[in-house]
C-alpha cells in the first residue's frame, strides 16, 4: 500500500489508487474555486473536465487519470480555498 503526501499530510492508500480517490478519501472535496469564489471539484471522473487538477510532486496535473505512487507529494491548486 504506497504512502503519499497530501497537503503535508502522510496518507495511505491501496495499491491501484487514483491521486483522485486518494484526495476524496482524506476528505477533499474541493480542489480549487472559481473566478467567483464557487467551489470546484472532479467532475467527470475521466480527465475531460480538468476540475481535479492538483500539483504533484511540482506538476500540475489531472488526478483522476493519476496512479498514486509511493512518495508522492501532493499540493492543491495554489491561490483556492478548500474544504480540508
Amino acid at each position: 500500500m504506497p504512502e503519499l503526501w497530501i497537503e503535508g499530510r502522510a496518507v495511505t492508500v491501496p495499491d491501484g489508487t487514483s491521486v483522485l480517490a486518494a484526495l476524496q478519501n482524506a476528505g477533499y472535496r474541493t480542489l480549487r474555486r472559481s473566478l467567483a469564489g464557487e467551489p470546484r471539484g472532479a467532475l467527470c471522473g475521466m480527465g475531460v473536465c480538468q476540475e481535479c487538477r492538483a500539483v504533484i510532486d511540482g506538476r500540475t496535473v489531472r488526478t483522476c487519470q493519476t496512479p498514486v505512487e509511493a512518495g508522492q507529494r501532493v499540493t492543491l491548486v495554489p491561490g483556492g480555498s478548500h474544504d480540508r
